[in-house]
């Protein structure tokens, strides 16, 4: 037992110098800190607009249409991205999206009626610049060309999912615990200051870096074809997007009931400090997911994540005290990593090597859309009928993710080499 836990931890360190030796040290930092806001705007919404207007109906409203507008967007961002490349893609957005952050925080403080707020939260949804699905292919394609000329296998690949799929959780623990300490010292507002000047310095960090220029792009003078014309994604990739939107739904779910119960509780301020111990859980497994054997498949791994995901959810329905729902939050929280990671593994494996970041950026619109839908309709279900019923509809969703996840098949032809630019 002992000379089985001492070989495997150094294999898994081994592997992760291997991810930090082909990205460098810096890409690491910039992308993590260019994707902490969207954390903050999305979580900090639904605190933000209760706050201002008093209902947390209407906060969960003006999220959903914050999160409406990522969903529809990311994937243009991302098909932008393969055609034009990183760099102006991410650029631009990076600096509209600040923009878009400080107008949206000044409607919320000076009260906007809710349609004209909605119409803002659009706004700073839609330029969401998409570092983190981006990272994700520009880490995959960096080790994808070292395979070629070093030997670098899929537990590479795995770990750079899992590096990426942590550091989207450790933005989703600083994201709410910011908000959370905004909130208690004074104001939500000033950590939406906060995510404004990080976007569009850290974006801008992300774009320049020298790797933009790793992810391959259409052919220069190619004709971008239509809709129409562009082959479909395949069967495994589509079903790994409803996978991604009922895990959305999961955690929408779980986001409007903590929301909800803490209120009922009297404190309302702690949302966001129990939404980052359930982060904190979930980024320490993810890390550790690099661990697991390559003949665990990822079709294997989604069946149990889901699985003890819909169970572990069910004692959050009857949560009623702050020291219970932070322990049972802590421990649900180990699940939505490894269901990330895998959705993700999955989507890199069967999509089209032109079309990654395409394909990243649609499957974290497809978890950030179920999440979105679900805050608006969850919130009102938690206003009327008590935290209890947000946290069921988010346990259903589980069950459903279980029974998509048993569909899923291993991609053909998955291990596939990328070009040098």
């Amino acid at each position: 037992m002992t000379s089985s836990a001492t070989t495997k931890a150094p294999s898994t360190l081994d592997t992760y110098r291997q991810v930090i030796a082909v990205t460098g040290r810096l890409l690491p930092v910039v992308s993590f800190l260019g994707r902490l806001p969207v954390a903050v705007i999305q979580f900090g919404s639904v605190l933000l607009v209760t706050r201002t207007s008093g209902s947390l109906a209407t906060g969960g409203t003006v999220a959903c249409a914050l999160a409406l507008g990522q969903v529809a967007m990311g994937p243009c961002v991302g098909r932008l991205a393969d055609r034009r490349g990183q760099r102006p893609v991410v650029l631009a957005f990076a600096l509209l999206n600040a923009a878009a952050i400080a107008v949206y925080t000044l409607g919320a403080l000076y009260g906007l009626p809710t349609p004209l707020l909605a119409a803002l939260g659009v706004l700073a949804g839609a330029t969401v610049p998409g570092v983190g699905p981006l990272a994700r292919a520009r880490g995959v394609a960096l080790v994808r060309r070292a395979e070629a000329g070093h030997g670098a296998g899929e537990r590479v690949v795995n770990a750079v999912l899992s590096l990426e799929s942590t550091m989207d959780e450790l933005s989703f623990v600083l994201g709410p615990a910011l908000i959370g300490l905004a909130s208690v010292v004074a104001h939500p507002a000033y950590a939406f200051g906060a995510a404004a000047l990080l976007v569009a310095v850290c974006g801008t960090g992300f774009a320049l870096h020298p790797t933009a220029a790793a992810v391959p792009r259409a052919a220069a003078g190619a004709r971008p074809r239509a809709r129409s014309e562009r082959a479909p994604m395949p069967r495994q990739v589509r079903l790994v997007r409803v996978g991604l939107v009922l895990l959305g739904v999961l955690l929408g779910g779980c986001g409007a009931g903590i929301t909800a119960l803490t209120q009922e509780l009297g404190h309302e301020d702690q949302a966001g400090l129990v939404y980052a111990a359930m982060g904190v859980m979930s980024a320490a497994v993810g890390l550790a997911t690099a661990a697991v054997p390559e003949r665990f498949t990822l079709p294997a791994r989604w069946r149990v994540a889901t699985a003890a995901a819909a169970l572990l959810s069910l004692p959050l329905t009857v949560t009623h005290t702050m020291p219970l729902l932070y322990g049972v939050v802590t421990v649900f929280g180990a699940l939505f990593a490894p269901n990330l990671i895998t959705g993700f593994g999955l989507t890199e494996r069967a999509v089209p090597r032109e079309r990654l970041a395409e394909g990243m950026s649609a499957a974290a619109s497809a978890f950030v859309g179920g999440q979105a839908v679900t805050l608006a309709v969850a919130g009102r279900l938690a206003e009327a009928h008590g935290p209890a019923t947000a946290f069921a509809v988010g346990s259903a969703a589980a069950a459903l993710a279980f029974l998509v996840a048993l569909r899923v098949r291993a991609p053909q032809g998955a291990t596939r080499a990328v070009a040098a630019p």
